[in-house]
C-alpha cells in the first residue's frame, strides 16, 4: 500500500527543560524515535527532521511551530507529524505509531 511520505519533526533544544531533568535529551529522543519507527514500519519512508528551538530557520511553518511551543510552554522534545503535535516531553511510542497509522503506515508482521 502506498501512501504519502509523512513529515515527522522533533523540536527540541540542547538544554533539557527543567521539568524533564530525568528524561533523555531532545537529540537522544530524536535518534531513538527514528530507530523505533524504522523498526515498526520497515520500508515505509518518512522525512525526519530535528529542529532546534533556539536556532533560526527560514521555514515559516517551522518558525510558527517554534513560536507555539515556546508561547504555550510545551515540554520538549515535541514530536510533530504533518504539522500536528503528537506528543511532548516524555515521548510515548504508541502515540507516534497511532498517528503514523492514520497516514497508512502498517506495522511489520
Amino acid at each position: 500500500m502506498s501512501h504519502k511520505v509523512v513529515e515527522m519533526a522533533v523540536y527540541g533544544a540542547e538544554q533539557i527543560c527543567a521539568s524533564c531533568v530525568n528524561l533523555p535529551s531532545s537529540k537522544d529522543t530524536y535518534e531513538w524515535l527514528e530507530a523505533a519507527v524504522k523498526r515498526k514500519f520497515p520500508n515505509q519512508p518518512f522525512t525526519y527532521t530535528y529542529i532546534d528551538l533556539f536556532e533560526p530557520t527560514d521555514d515559516e511553518e517551522k518558525q510558527r511551530m517554534i513560536k507555539k511551543i515556546i508561547e504555550e510552554d510545551l515540554f520538549y522534545p515535541v514530536v510533530v507529524i504533518e504539522g500536528n503535535i503528537v506528543d511532548e516531553g516524555n515521548i510515548r511510542l504508541k502515540n507516534v505509531y497511532a498517528e503514523l497509522k492514520k497516514y497508512g503506515y502498517q506495522e511489520a508482521d
